[in-house]
């Protein structure tokens, strides 16, 4: 029975469908890989299906996860450390748009996924069923070879298999990248050291603020907001008594994955996806909040976005270890974020920094009220106001919905703008509140939004030291200016110098590493 006339030619434009897939080609024929393509299946029959289709599968899976990452973190997917993100993005959308639009997610990659090894099962199977004469065999051995002599002659028409090769290279790259970072984690000249720290007398936090990037002094759209609402800060510390100085650091993270910039910070090692983050975890390293500990500080994270478990945290240097639970939060959530910035700051305060008599604190916050999905976004509340979150009710249920305000990008950068001036604003105002004998504050961003909603690929955070005039003079070293606003100029510094930086800074008769 003859087979219908289309078949063929359908087949053929599912399987160019698939190899034009972006990052590679975007949309166009790929001149060469197309009929190599079609003639190994003529030529090896059934094999050449199984192993075609199973390497087809392969590099779409690869091309899909890599343009959503793109979309996500502003980089591409690495099989060897990216793995553990889809949880993790799964536990993303149940927190913002409830727990049947996680499911629907995951039903509908599977679905995806299903349809696509359908579809290629079924192209390769028609060309591996055509009849293959012999001189329909001559001809597809010299297709064969004009495709490998023509990438060998210059003409670059290869790019899907460039794309494979890459990817491995890169899972090879990230394991050679694992035995040097153990290395390096094992290479630390401050683990012994004595009277670390020895020139701080008072509680120091280190303060991030989510997604709180370079875009707000560089875009325009987001400048005009934040720049005037850092100025005026700038006035109000000053008029406290307190000193500033500020720069740019550069993040290893983009639009999300912010414990990958806290490892940074923390460690002095360049964390830049998980499976670093786990090496470095389990390599013994001690982090700046371990070295505080040892010169004898008391230690904590104060850590909203944490709902589930977190056993690694018993691995950082940390004696106390306060989630979203143990804050004494009672009001509603703000979808995803657990509670606001101001509210987390409050409950630092009432539970770490009341009694007098204790050692003094080091201590890690990450605020979350500018992570996604960026509504409703809070307002002050005169801190004297603040009890057991309730008074937060109403706002929490204000606004827009996640999925009203998600409908529009320009909406969507809207509410992530306002939400970063809120946060911004909460923390300058508790820094202003501490006055001249409060401690000593970095207070900076880990990591820039996507770049979809930042309107910038970059991944510079700023950096913000703050507290008395004799310690914050300390960091002129660093390259940092007065004030809240660092010049435009201002090159950044890779995030994992801070450690040392600080260590050295701080400790007598030590110089800036």
């Amino acid at each position: 029975m003859t087979r219908a006339p289309f078949r063929p030619a359908l087949a053929a434009a599912v399987l160019c469908g698939v190899l034009a897939l972006p990052p590679t080609r975007g949309i166009g024929i790929p001149v060469i890989e197309l009929p190599l393509l079609l003639a190994l299946l003529g030529l090896f029959g059934g094999v050449g299906r199984v192993v075609l289709t199973v390497a087809l599968c392969l590099l779409s899976v690869q091309k899909l996860a890599d343009l959503a990452m793109h979309q996500a973190l502003g980089r591409g997917f690495n099989t060897v450390a990216d793995m553990p993100l889809i949880p993790a993005s799964m536990n993303l959308i149940a927190g913002s748009f409830g727990q049947l639009a996680a499911v629907g997610a995951a039903l509908v990659a599977t679905i995806v996924g299903c349809c696509l090894l359908w579809l290629i099962w079924w192209a390769t199977g028609v060309w591996a069923t055509q009849e293959c004469r012999p001189h329909s065999r001559v001809a597809m051995l010299a297709v064969c070879a004009v495709a490998l002599i023509l990438p060998l002659a210059g003409h670059g028409a290869v790019e899907n298999a460039n794309y494979a090769l890459s990817r491995v290279q890169l899972a090879r790259q990230t394991v050679a990248d694992l035995r040097n970072l153990r290395r390096a984690a094992a290479e630390d000249p401050y683990a012994g050291q004595a009277g670390l720290l020895d020139q701080i007398d008072r509680d120091v936090l280190v303060i991030f603020v989510e997604s709180y990037g370079r875009a707000s002094f560089d875009v325009e759209f987001l400048a005009e907001r934040h720049l005037d609402t850092l100025q005026r800060a700038q006035a109000r510390l000053e008029g406290a008594g307190l000193s500033v100085r500020s720069g740019f650091l550069s993040a290893p993270t983009q639009g999300g994955q912010s414990w990958l910039s806290h490892a940074s910070f923390a460690n002095g090692l360049w964390v830049s996806d998980q499976t670093r983050y786990r090496a470095v975890l389990a390599s013994g390293r001690q982090s700046i909040f371990h070295l505080a500990r040892k010169a004898g500080f008391e230690t904590a994270a104060v850590m909203p976005a944490i709902t589930m478990p977190w056993p690694e945290a018993q691995r950082m240097g940390f004696d106390h270890i306060l989630p979203a639970r143990d804050l004494g939060y009672r009001g509603k959530p703000f979808n995803w974020v657990t509670m606001p910035d101001q509210f987390t700051l409050t409950a630092t305060d009432r539970l770490l920094r009341q009694d007098p008599d204790r050692p003094h604190l080091f201590a890690q916050i990450a605020l979350v009220s500018s992570h996604a999905p960026w509504t409703p976004v809070p307002h002050l509340l005169d801190w004297d106001s603040i009890g057991d979150g309730s008074e937060f009710n109403d706002m929490a249920i204000s606004g827009d919905s996640p999925r009203d305000v998600w409908r529009d990008r320009d909406r969507v950068r809207r509410h992530y703008r306002d939400s970063v001036d809120y946060a911004l604003r909460t923390a300058l105002e508790y820094a202003e509140r501490q006055g001249p004998d409060g401690p000593l504050i970095f207070l900076l961003g880990d990591h820039q939004a996507a770049p979809g909603i930042a309107m910038d690929d970059g991944r510079d955070v700023a950096l913000h030291v703050i507290g008395p005039e004799d310690l914050v003079a300390r960091t002129a070293g660093w390259g940092f200016t007065l004030g809240l606003i660092p010049p435009d100029e201002s090159e950044a510094m890779p995030m994992d110098r801070m450690r040392d930086l600080i260590l050295s800074s701080f400790t007598s008769g030590a110089a800036p590493s």
